[in-house]
């Protein structure tokens, strides 16, 4: 038989086609997809889903922002993509600054409110001079009077409403710079500079600030001019512009929600701005624009407190619950509504009743520092501004007035050294790490950069969670943190996979914890704690690991070691008290063993004594977003 060129290269096309299909067909962002393919003798092909996590800061403030540039902050946007990249930069008070390992992407969100003020006064601008509050608040900034400065400005245009920058080509200018920063300092594939703002909603002293990221870039971006507060302070208002921004540009956007500890209730708030009780409309506009919380920052951790969660006795960590903006005392009644397990509570009743959760939300971390810093680490901590810098008298600056002299003060060195953000992401581009936010497959931690991973299903073993291919089995039968369990087989309950591991440069890990919420056949509320992993071959009693890990810290010195805890933990749990008919959220708390407190290095460094009122050390941590099951 003779076989002709032509034939012999048909043949080779033909089957070269029919190998590929399976590849083809494949659907390589599905993981119920992945490894589908007939098999192959290598076991990566076909291999497609997140396997790095990537750290960043979705809440850093620049000399941009009001009450930064008007507080001796000196640095900009520029500076802050530097310094989160690595390099060593001169803090605003001279001192010299470098992270222990760079950051992986970050969100410049300056306040869209009196945008670049301090940079227009610093320029002398003819608009801000045009204004008394302009030309008042401009003398004292040049004669260095830089607390008075802030202080007319904030009483004049922030709380007082009679702002000189109204015109909108002003805001545009400084706009367009900052989106220019972020478009310079993108680097795909090694740093991803997002594109966003802080809008600073406060009625009534009430903290409904939100922070807005952009999938997108410069071209999308300078199509439009950043909602302020001042045109609305009602987040139905920032929704239709988000909408609106979407339709004209086709970018995504979404917005977070800061930690709620200064919104006295009004975070989760059941009823909307005009006092008429949430509706459906309501729940479906909110969850699809915010789909994550910012659980822990410095001005605070929100993720429990202890009169919420008495049976908790790891929910009374740097708890800010005195008041809001204006000085309104806080009542226990307002905690279920800006604690985020309490929120998360509330989602399911709501849901219940109109259909639609509208706090299904991820969990993320990230610092509100106004420094231009994103620095976390205890012995690195630079302050949430800069009159707040590295200093022997640093403690006794107060971040939160108390105007009605009832209490609701609060000082510098209740702030806490937080938090940070990781994505679970197919690469570091703005594309990727997006749509891993809007997934919520991403979570907070406190400042540290533990690696943690939770997968839920129905069908895990045991012995998966120690597999080598722990991530495919747990995209393969089930869900990532921010999934949703759909429907539960009969007599099955939800099992779930944990691994985590601790911070190369940071403390061993205590414990694994999961944190289940459910809401019973008559509409209330529950939660339990349950250890699942505990180092140092500590039992499980009661769902507690039977002790303490103990402690190595020096508080003197400020040193610990790593003589105890575990680099890495793992743990396999099924729920002993699921009832199908039962909604449930599930969410992983990790916790590292005792260190030192960012006052307690500074105590150390400065040989002062540490502040009154504040633990000499702490169990930082982190919070996965939770795993919903619904009927």
């Amino acid at each position: 038989m003779k076989l002709s060129i032509k034939s012999f290269t048909s043949g080779l096309c033909l089957s070269m086609a029919i190998v590929s299909v399976p590849v083809l067909a494949q659907d390589a962002d599905d993981p119920a997809n992945i490894n589908q393919a007939e098999k192959e003798y290598s076991p990566y092909v076909n291999r497609d889903y997140p396997q790095n996590v990537y750290w960043g800061d979705s809440h850093l403030h620049t000399s941009y922002s009001w009450d930064a540039g008007l507080v001796g902050n000196t640095l900009g946007p520029d500076e802050a993509y530097r310094f989160a990249k690595g390099e060593q930069i001169i803090s605003s008070t001279k001192l010299p600054v470098k992270l222990v390992r760079p950051l992986d992407w970050l969100v410049v969100a300056d306040h869209v409110e009196s945008l670049g003020v301090a940079l227009l006064i610093e320029q002398s601008d003819p608009a801000v001079l045009a204004t008394e509050v302009g030309k008042v608040t401009h003398d004292y900034y040049k004669k260095g009077e830089i607390y008075k400065a802030f202080e007319h400005w904030g009483l004049n245009v922030i709380v007082g409403g009679n702002n000189p920058l109204k015109d909108p080509e002003l805001t545009r200018r400084v706009w367009e710079e900052i989106v220019d920063y972020a478009e310079k300092h993108n680097d795909p594939g090694k740093f991803t500079a997002f594109i966003g703002y802080e809008w600073s909603s406060a009625p009534q002293g009430n903290n409904l600030h939100r922070v807005l990221v952009m999938r997108g870039n410069a071209e999308q971006a300078k199509q439009v001019l950043p909602l302020a507060a001042y045109e609305s302070d009602d987040p139905e208002d920032l929704w239709t512009w988000m909408e609106q921004y979407n339709a004209k540009t086709g970018d995504d956007i979404l917005a977070i929600a800061h930690n709620g500890n200064l919104s006295n209730g009004v975070m989760f708030a059941l009823k909307n701005m005009n006092g008429k009780p949430i509706d459906r409309e309501y729940a479906e506009r909110r969850i699809k624009w915010e789909p994550l919380y910012e659980v822990t920052q410095m001005k605070g951790d929100g993720e429990a407190h202890p009169l919420l969660s008495p049976n908790d006795e790891f929910a009374d960590y740097e708890n800010w619950d005195r008041g809001n903006w204006n000085g309104e005392q806080k009542t226990p009644q307002m905690l279920p509504h800006e604690y985020a397990r309490g929120g998360l509570k509330l989602g399911l009743q709501v849901e219940k009743e109109l259909g639609v959760n509208p706090f299904k939300f991820g969990l993320i971390g990230a610092t509100d520092a106004h420094t231009s810093l994103a620095t976390t680490r205890e012995e690195n901590n630079f302050g949430k501004v800069s009159l707040m810098e590295p200093a022997a008298d640093r403690f006794s600056g107060q971040i939160v007035p108390d105007p009605q002299n009832v209490g609701t003060a609060t000082y510098e060195f209740e702030t806490i050294a937080s938090g940070l953000q990781g994505v679970w992401s197919k690469e570091n581009t703005r594309a990727s790490l997006f749509d891993a936010m809007r997934k919520k497959e991403t979570y907070a931690t406190t400042g540290t950069r533990i690696s943690v991973r939770v997968f839920g299903g129905w069908d895990y073993a045991a012995n998966d969670v120690h597999s080598p291919n722990f991530a495919q089995i747990g995209y393969n039968k089930g869900v990532p943190m921010g999934g949703d369990l759909k429907a539960a087989a009969d007599g099955k309950a939800p099992r779930l996979m944990v691994q985590a591991m601790k911070d190369p440069d940071g403390a061993n890990l205590d414990r694994v914890q999961i944190i289940k919420g459910w809401l019973d056949k008559d509409g209330k509320t529950h939660e339990r704690i349950y250890d699942v992993a505990c180092a140092g071959n500590r039992a499980i009693k009661v769902g507690r690991c039977e002790k303490p890990v103990g402690t190595t810290v020096d508080v003197q010195r400020a040193t610990y070691n790593n003589s105890i805890g575990v680099a890495m933990l793992s743990a396999f749990w099924q729920d002993p008290e699921f009832d199908s008919k039962q909604s449930a959220f599930y969410y992983v708390r990790v916790l590292e063993i005792p260190t030192p407190r960012w006052t307690t290095y500074d105590a150390a460094y400065f040989k002062i004594e540490p502040p009154k009122g504040v633990p000499p050390t702490q169990q930082e941590r982190a919070y996965t977003s939770p795993i919903w099951y619904t009927p």
